[in-house]
């Protein structure tokens, strides 16, 4: 079948290792099911995979992509929850010390098909397109575990999300508006902050300028370049909540005395749960909401969306068809 996949390791020019080609149909195991992919979009998660960073190379050749949306064996119209874990766990997924993602152990979804097991597929709202739904497993189901799982807000509080662009801070900010919050957004690009107040943004400043109003929680996804401004932004008992360190994960203040002594909250976050993705879905369903897409392309022009990624040239997600 027709896949996109890496076939080795490159830190430094990691579009040296992908490959647009043949592999095997996938293997089907026991409680496992195939969705027919109409649709995939790219991460982040996918860009690092060609640089090994979390893909090991007895895995190779290993077919990318974590996000699907396409359809089942009996089809039905379905999106592709991306987190796979141990058929002996229970509860939330992104607890299990053992989950993996798709494009890790288990081959990805940038193929005609894709095998997961039966509990990993959501059923897809009419009202979203194929699209639309495969830009949600990753970027769009973190933003909604960020802002009201994790992060514990409600509507009228204030929330500042750094680094308006990329998938994730793209979902961020439209979900944040659509849930009813104050959102605030910084960028280094002056045409990046204009289309942030577009997605919904009420504010836009220049990475690391002075907020007018101190914040109930920042949304973190770049890291070392905006780690001290983003503990510099929240009020005394604010919440700082972190799913990515897309400029490094070493800061050089980590501003500890200001976390203890304002009492603030450091809290992790990863995806997010099938009940979660569902949940999200409900939400889009329900109020128009919109994955912002910055482009579309065929599948046999990957390469063309992963060097995109590669350069920081984006605004929303990158989205594949067959």
């Amino acid at each position: 079948m027709f896949a996109v996949y890496a076939d080795s390791f490159s830190a430094e020019d990691p579009l040296q290792g992908l490959v647009v080609g043949e592999r095997p149909d996938p293997e089907v195991p026991d409680g496992w099911t195939t969705v027919t992919v109409k649709a995939a979009s790219l991460n982040h998660h996918d860009v690092w995979s060609l640089r090994g960073v979390g893909l090991k190379e007895e895995a190779l050749p290993m077919i990318l992509g974590c996000d699907a949306a396409g359809i089942d064996e009996d089809g039905n119209e379905v999106v592709v929850h991306a987190v796979i874990s141990d058929p002996a766990w229970s509860g939330d997924e992104t607890l299990d010390p053992r989950r993996s993602l798709l494009s890790e152990r288990y081959q990805g979804t940038f193929a005609e098909k894709v095998a997961v097991p039966r509990g990993n597929v959501v059923p897809k709202p009419s009202s979203l397109s194929f699209e639309e739904a495969a830009c949600l497993p990753t970027a769009w189901l973190t933003a909604y575990r960020m802002l009201f799982v994790r992060g514990g807000l409600r509507p009228g509080d204030t929330v500042l999300v750094q680094g308006a662009g990329g998938g994730v801070a793209t979902a961020l900010i439209t979900l944040a508006r659509a849930g009813g919050l104050k959102v605030l957004a910084t960028s280094r690009d002056e045409t990046k902050r204009k289309r942030a107040l577009e997605l919904g943004a009420h504010e836009v400043f220049e990475s690391g300028a002075r907020l007018p109003v101190k914040v109930d929680a920042v949304m973190e996804t770049v890291g070392r370049a905006t780690w001290s401004h983003s503990i510099r932004s929240l009020r005394v008992g604010g919440r700082i909540v972190v799913t990515g360190t897309t400029s490094g994960p070493d800061v050089d203040d980590a501003g500890l005395t200001r976390i203890f002594f304002l009492q603030l909250e450091v809290i992790g976050s990863t995806m997010g749960t099938k009940t979660e993705l569902a949940s999200l879905m409900s939400m889009l369903d329900a109020t128009g909401t919109r994955p912002v897409i910055d482009r579309t392309l065929p599948m046999e022009q990957a390469r063309d969306g992963f060097a995109a990624m590669a350069d920081g040239d984006l605004f929303g997600k990158v989205v594949f068809t067959r």
